[in-house]
């Protein structure tokens, strides 16, 4: 597809996808395998692009692609996608594995249009996606102690003051995630598959794979 050359063409684009953003999960919704995808950068233009897929049960590595590329399109909050997906794309594209769950390292609807990476993910793809960030895009209140406890991730801008997603405690005692729908998928399965995908640590192992294999891959050579 032809990407938007400048920062108004994007900003018009995501206004215009975020009314296809689904915020349900379809009836029969079942996520066997899981894709984890992230992206560094070697420089200032040149980007790696890994997508790595596990079995959603055990966790075992299905398949794993590492992309890399070069990208033009200048570094402003609230437009990464447009550095970052087209490498993304290319890596989703040499899967031998179709996933059923893209989990991005970054943003869904916890974005300032509402439509963050995972969004944009999803709505290209048509495959459920949920964004898992280290980072808080919104307020919320520390969630409960244990392991599974939550709190609403809140916005309050143009849109109004709204629930964006959530603070998901993944371990006890450790520091929360912030998981936000990025398309097809509700706020509640969402997080129930984070949790599942992060039986040891505080980040799932969908983005603790893909963030190893960037780093290692972006500061070689």
């Amino acid at each position: 597809m032809e990407w938007p050359r400048t920062v108004d063409d994007a900003v018009a684009l995501q206004e215009r996808l975020r009314t296809q953003v689904i915020t349900t999960s379809a009836p029969d919704l079942r996520i066997d395998t899981v894709a984890g995808l992230d992206v560094g950068y070697r420089g200032d233009d040149a980007v790696v692009g890994v997508c790595v897929v596990f079995d959603a049960k055990s966790l075992v590595v299905l398949d794993e692609v590492v992309v890399e590329d070069t990208t033009d399109f200048p570094y402003i909050p609230g437009l990464f996608a447009f550095r970052e997906m087209p490498v993304l794309l290319r890596a989703l594209e040499r899967l031998t594995v179709v996933p059923d769950l893209l989990v991005a390292d970054g943003q869904g609807l916890a974005h300032p249009r509402r439509f963050g990476l995972a969004c944009h993910l999803g709505v290209h793809t048509g495959i459920p996606s949920v964004g898992v960030a280290k980072n808080a895009m919104g307020r919320f209140e520390q969630p409960g102690h244990a392991r599974g406890a939550m709190s609403d991730l809140v916005m309050d801008d143009d849109h109004g003051d709204e629930v964006v997603g959530r603070a998901l405690r993944t371990q006890d005692g450790v520091k929360p995630v912030f998981v936000s729908v990025g398309h097809r998928i509700d706020l509640d399965r969402a997080c129930a598959e984070v949790l599942r995908l992060a039986p040891r640590y505080r980040l799932p192992e969908t983005t603790r794979r893909a963030d190893t294999l960037t780093r290692r891959v972006a500061s070689s050579g």
